[in-house]
């Protein structure tokens, strides 16, 4: 069998110094199963996209991402900037190397184990997979962002948008996440929004959103990116001990099951007609132009990923 020449972008986790290793590390194991392929290195988050659109303008039809789910949402988006013959001739895959591998891990890809990713890769077992997007205005102009994994509005997105502050502040990983958290203290952890799904007009405070076309980091954790369907869970701002109980629920796999969580499912757009302007960002990414009215929807079996 001919293995098709990839293309790999190799995008290095933020605040880590000696990236080399990790590549060269990496590199040994594809030598090894005897793959042909062209690299590149991201300059930065910002570049994974023109990256991944150059490559594929230029005929590669294996694009791998050494990232995590935000290079892996810039791919997308390169990737869908492109014409649908484009698109439907190109598959993706992941070896994970990001901060969050939500979406990678959901295919049971892990950072632990490069050696069988890449023979998983190897074998290029190709899975149409939905894909989320989220439709805007900036200035009247009709805008679109594409995602994989899951869109937060509210806290979560607080979050991030904290995290990338403090990041550009004091640089250290450890010290970003806990003056996130500090931080947030002081933030208002509610809005009234209102939005509408299926049939049904929500309108009340809440604490978060979260659309997920895959487990969404434990929010949306029977979302699966292949049955035409986007999970909702929408959470009400609980008391102090309501939220320490929250957080337990999440991590053990029992979020749902928590008296402040309303979840939906739907083949539908859900449309946000008003989120007081809360932060919004998707797969691990803030979007600062996405304020409200905008409506989510889904590609059924739109993109071709390589899975294990």
């Amino acid at each position: 069998m001919t293995i098709p020449r990839w293309g790999i972008i190799y995008c290095p986790k933020p605040g880590v110094s000696r990236t080399h290793k990790r590549w060269e590390h990496i590199k040994q194991l594809i030598d090894a199963q005897g793959i042909e392929f062209d690299f590149v290195q991201s300059e930065g988050p910002e570049s994974v996209g023109r990256l991944t659109k150059m490559l594929a303008d230029n005929g590669y039809q294996t694009i791998i991402i050494v990232g995590g789910d935000s290079a892996m949402n810039r791919a997308l988006n390169g990737l869908l900037s492109l014409s649908d013959d484009v698109r439907e001739r190109t598959a993706i895959g992941v070896i994970p190397n990001g901060r969050g591998n939500d979406f990678a891990s959901f295919w049971g890809f892990d950072e632990e184990n490069d050696a069988q990713t890449i023979e998983w890769l190897k074998a290029r077992r190709i899975k149409q997979v939905d894909v989320g997007e989220i439709s805007y205005t900036v200035g009247g102009e009709a805008r679109h962002h594409f995602f994989l994994n899951c869109v937060n509005v509210g806290l979560v997105a607080n979050i991030m948008k904290l995290k990338f502050k403090t990041r550009r502040i004091f640089g250290l990983t450890t010290l970003t996440y806990f003056t996130s958290m500090i931080a947030l203290l002081f933030q208002r952890m509610e809005t009234k929004m209102k939005l509408k799904i299926n049939e049904e007009t929500i309108e009340r405070k809440v604490m978060s959103v979260c659309v997920g076309n895959s487990r969404g980091y434990g929010q949306t954790p029977n979302a699966v990116p292949y049955n035409g369907m986007l999970d909702v869970s929408i959470i009400a701002y609980p008391e102090v001990r309501q939220l320490l109980e929250g957080l337990w629920m999440l991590f053990t796999g029992k979020f749902l099951s928590h008296k402040n969580v309303r979840s939906y499912r739907t083949p539908r757009k859900i449309h946000f007609h008003d989120t007081r302007k809360a932060s919004v960002s998707t797969d691990g990414i803030v979007l600062p132009d996405v304020h409200s009215p905008f409506t989510i929807s889904l590609h059924q079996e739109y993109v071709n990923l390589i899975i294990g």
